[in-house]
């Protein structure tokens, strides 16, 4: 469990030949009640990992499509501990790995120490944390590394190398790239330079490197996957998912399946 099977289910799918694809949605959007069959939709549609988002009524990273997500679960009733209670109830039956993704502050409400148990024993295998520096990471990082979940950190476009060198040897699970200069969001098309970006960090990283933010169609997923080892997707994943779209969300995760050279 933790760490160990976050890493082992993004090495069995780049063994394979394939691209690792995680999609992200917000949880508690739509209720709580149907988190656990959701989660049971990606793991059946082929998802290498699940990113659950927790709502956050200051979220710096999101656009506005997450943001909305946000709000609508803020406004069903949705809470962190509510969130792992719901988790811990198919922990034992779910395979694919939870990734949560919260920012501080809800974690320093929760207690870093309690966060990091009751994460455990929901079955919760790595954390993103996009507003905590790796200068202040240890508030939270020893208490996640003994109850053996992944911590893993994120490299934006603005990152010197040798900040890129610095986050790529601490994270666990995998690198997070950032692949446009500001919040979550659909993108037609990404900076000139992106994949050399991409693959600087891939040569540094002895960690998968996942691209992630503006990931939105099977050809992005495709073009950005040439450079790394996958990628994340977030606001489309929930525009679909809004939409009852379930087969478009089954094309882009099969799109890390078929990934193809292309220019970037």
């Amino acid at each position: 469990m933790g760490k160990e099977k976050l890493s082992q289910a993004l090495d069995n799918v780049l063994a394979n030949g394939e691209k690792v694809f995680v999609p992200y949605i917000m949880a508690g959007d739509g209720g709580l009640a149907i988190l656990n069959e959701r989660i049971q939709f990606f793991e059946d549609a082929g998802a290498t990992a699940l990113e659950l988002g927790i709502p956050f009524s200051d979220p710096v990273a999101d656009g506005p499509t997450i943001q909305e997500a946000g709000i609508r679960s803020l406004r069903a009733g949705t809470t962190l501990k509510g969130v792992l209670d719901e988790l811990k109830k198919n922990k034992n039956s779910r395979e694919i790995p939870i990734v949560l993704m919260t920012y501080m502050n809800p974690i320093f409400v929760y207690g870093t120490k309690e966060f990091a148990a009751d994460c455990e024993q929901a079955g919760v295998d790595g954390i993103i944390i996009p507003d905590l520096p790796i200068e202040e990471e240890e508030i939270v990082s020893g208490e996640l590394s003994g109850h053996h979940i992944a911590l893993i950190r994120l490299a934006a476009l603005t990152s010197s190398k040798e900040r890129i060198r610095e986050i790529a040897k601490r994270t666990e699970g995998f690198l997070y790239a950032v692949t446009v200069t500001g919040i979550t969001g659909v993108r037609n098309t990404y900076r000139e330079g992106i994949g050399t970006y991409l693959q600087e960090i891939k040569r540094i990283s002895t960690a998968p490197v996942l691209a992630g933010f503006g990931v939105s169609t099977p050809e992005q997923v495709c073009e950005l996957s040439q450079f790394c080892d996958g990628v994340v997707v977030g606001s489309k994943i929930i525009e679909h998912l809004q939409n009852n779209e379930y087969e478009a969300i089954r094309k882009l995760i099969n799109a890390a399946k078929r990934y193809e050279t292309a220019t970037l």
